[in-house]
């Protein structure tokens, strides 16, 4: 399904691999769909709970602030997501992979709602380093929506600009970032959003 960036989010793509992920379900009226996107966007800016939502493949995600200290709320523009992928984690980002949240938008026009925020690749908060502390390099992007089309409920994400780091001074950790996001454009991160995009519109659960 083709979907618009009624928020402006989406970055251009120009390098690397691009992944286009979404999940739709339709209310039986337009009362259960509004009702249904306050379930949806919670989910989505409860970027704590992911792992949850997402099902077992999942990276455990956490939130934190702009000085790393971890933080039980919804995210918001100036965070950091700590993420925890599966496999050996990252000496920079002290074991995790380390992004931005950039932006967070939200919108309403008449029966169409939309909320959503764009993240990309950062150095660790924690220390002083610079370099950026995840396996995909900073040029990448991933954008996260959720939207209410009349009683249609969308969970889009958007990844651009997908190329592993090679901005790494260690060793290990350009060998694991060439690697794991190398792994990750053609499979971890569609299992990931799929998962993700699937949870987010479940009418199951809270």
């Amino acid at each position: 399904m083709k979907h618009t960036d009624k928020l402006g989010i989406i970055p251009t793509q120009y390098t690397g691999a691009a992944l286009d992920t979404d999940a739709v379900v339709r209310s039986e009226d337009i009362t259960a769909a509004k009702a249904f996107f306050k379930t949806a966007k919670s989910r989505l800016l409860g970027v704590n709970n992911w792992h949850q939502v997402a099902g077992f493949v999942s990276a455990v995600f956490q939130v934190t602030d702009a000085a790393g200290n971890t933080v039980d709320r919804d995210v918001a523009a100036g965070d950091y997501l700590k993420i925890d992928i599966p496999g050996p984690g990252s000496r920079e980002g002290d074991g995790y992979d380390w992004v931005l949240v950039e932006m967070l938008k939200a919108l309403t026009e008449g029966e169409n709602e939309t909320i959503g925020f764009r993240v990309r690749p950062a150095g660790n908060p924690l220390n002083l380093h610079t370099e950026t502390a995840h396996f995909y390099a900073p040029d990448a992007t991933s954008s996260f929506f959720v939207m209410r089309r009349q009683q249609d409920i969308i969970a889009w994400i958007v990844d651009h600009n997908l190329k592993p780091n090679d901005e790494a001074v260690s060793l290990t950790d350009g060998l694991r970032h060439a690697a794991v996001g190398t792994g990750a454009i053609g499979l971890f991160s569609k299992i990931q959003w799929q998962g993700l995009a699937d949870g987010i519109v479940q009418f199951t659960g809270s």
